[in-house]
C-alpha cells in the first residue's frame, strides 16, 4: 500500500466529531430528492451480487414446499370426503326368494324354508347395523366386497330362470348363501363395534 491509500484509510477509520457530524447532515440535507437514473440502481445490484451480497433465490426448496403442501392438501380432501351410503329402502335388487317354479319342483321341504328364514333374518339383521364407517381398513372392505359378490353371485344362480337347479342345488346354494351372510353379519357387527368406541 502507498502512503496515501494509509491516510485515507486513518481518516476514514477515525470517527467524526459532533461538529463535523453536523456539517455533514446538513449538507445532506440540502442535496435534492431526485432519484438516480435506473442505471444506477442495476449497477450496484449487479455489483451486489458479484460481491455476494444475495443469496440466490431459492426455487427449488419452494417448489418442493409446494409440491409438499399440495399432495397434503388433496390427501386431506380424499380423507375428509364423506362416503355416500347407499340409503336402504326395503327393496332388493335380487329377491331372495326363489321363484314359484324353483319351489313348486322343490322336495326339500322345511329344510330349504327354515334356510329361506334364516337368510331374511340376517339380511334384516344387516340392515338394522350402522352404515360403515368413511374410514375402513383395505383388507377388511375387500373382505365385505369378496362376500357381497359372492352372495350376489349365488342370488343370481338361485333367480336366473334358466340355471334348471335339482333340489340338492338349490339348499346347497342356500347353505352357501346363509353361511356367507353370517360372516358377513359377523365382520360388519366387529366393525360396527370398533367404531362406536
Amino acid at each position: 500500500m502507498t502512503e496515501n491509500d494509509e491516510q485515507q484509510d486513518e481518516k476514514m477509520n477515525c470517527g467524526l466529531s459532533v461538529a463535523e457530524r453536523e456539517i455533514l447532515q446538513v449538507s445532506l440535507g440540502g442535496l435534492e430528492d431526485t432519484m438516480p437514473p435506473r442505471t444506477v440502481w442495476q449497477r450496484i445490484e449487479e455489483q451486489a451480487r458479484a460481491e455476494g451480497l444475495f443469496k440466490p433465490k431459492s426455487t427449488e426448496r419452494r417448489t418442493w414446499f409446494l409440491g409438499v403442501g399440495m399432495a397434503a392438501a388433496v390427501v386431506l380432501a380424499v380423507l375428509n370426503v364423506p362416503v355416500t351410503s347407499v340409503i336402504d329402502d326395503g327393496e332388493q335388487s335380487f329377491p331372495t326368494v326363489p321363484s314359484n317354479e324353483v319351489l313348486a319342483g322343490n322336495s326339500g321341504g322345511p329344510g330349504l324354508n327354515a334356510l329361506m328364514v334364516q337368510s331374511q333374518q340376517i339380511e334384516r339383521n344387516l340392515r338394522a347395523l350402522p352404515g360403515q364407517p368413511s374410514l375402513v381398513r383395505a383388507s377388511t372392505a375387500a373382505t365385505i366386497s369378496d362376500l357381497e359378490d359372492h352372495i350376489a353371485a349365488i342370488d343370481y344362480m338361485l333367480n336366473h330362470p334358466e340355471a334348471q337347479l335339482s333340489p340338492e342345488q338349490v339348499e346347497i346354494y342356500w347353505r352357501e348363501r346363509v353361511r356367507l351372510m353370517n360372516s358377513l353379519l359377523s365382520l360388519r357387527t366387529a366393525q360396527a363395534q370398533r367404531t362406536s368406541f
